[in-house]
């Protein structure tokens, strides 16, 4: 997995609340393997018309976000079903970051676990964050996960909460397999210690 310190990006905006993952990857391309690459289908149902199309008020169409890392969202952000290529979907079409007031559990999870960074702020900061990127289109944010805060494109500094185990994950740049395999010494260790003096660990 991608280590995860700091991002200065372009960053979307997406001024819709309760966006869900079926929205974010319809279920037609659920069966699609890993190796896919998954941004072909993010947001696919709803950036097109029914001929096909992309559609003109669909933000993510505009030229200016084609090099967009970062999402702003509404509230609830990630609903719905626990489908993991969601994450998948918006990894692969280049966000490394999504800034909303609040997640789906299931999708907030499988962010972290793949090297997507979910970051929670107040209700009126993340309208006025979409506020400002929406009267200046292409605008930057920074997103720092050793410093837990978000530079706005208008220079105010917000600070985010993460819990430690997923934000030690992500810098480090370990998934969960990773992480247990760099703590192979440890149960080896554990296991001599075991099988020496079982009468320890009953």
């Amino acid at each position: 997995m991608e280590a995860f310190t700091l991002l200065e990006a372009v960053a979307a905006p997406l001024a819709r609340i309760n966006v869900d993952t079926d929205q974010i990857v319809p279920a037609l391309y659920l069966q699609k393997p890993r190796s896919d690459d998954f941004g072909n289908y993010l947001f696919h149902d709803v950036r097109h018309d029914a001929a096909g199309a992309r559609r003109a008020d669909f933000p993510l169409n505009e030229p200016v976000y084609a090099q967009a890392r970062i999402l702003v969202a509404g509230r609830n952000f990630g609903c719905g079903s626990s489908r993991e290529h969601a994450v998948w979907a918006l990894y692969d079409g280049g966000f490394r970051a999504v800034i909303a007031p609040s997640f789906g559990d299931i999708f907030q999870s499988n962010a972290l676990k793949n090297g997507l960074l979910p970051v929670r702020l107040p209700e009126d900061v993340v309208q006025s964050m979409l506020a400002e990127l929406q009267a200046a289109p292409g605008s930057r944010i920074r997103v720092d996960l050793e410093a837990q805060t978000v530079l706005r494109p208008g220079g105010g500094i917000e600070h985010f909460a993460i819990d430690p185990f997923p934000r030690h994950c992500l810098l480090k740049g370990l998934d969960e397999i990773d992480y247990t395999l760099a703590q192979r010494q440890r149960i080896e260790d554990f296991e001599r210690r075991r099988e020496a003096d079982p009468a320890l660990f009953i």
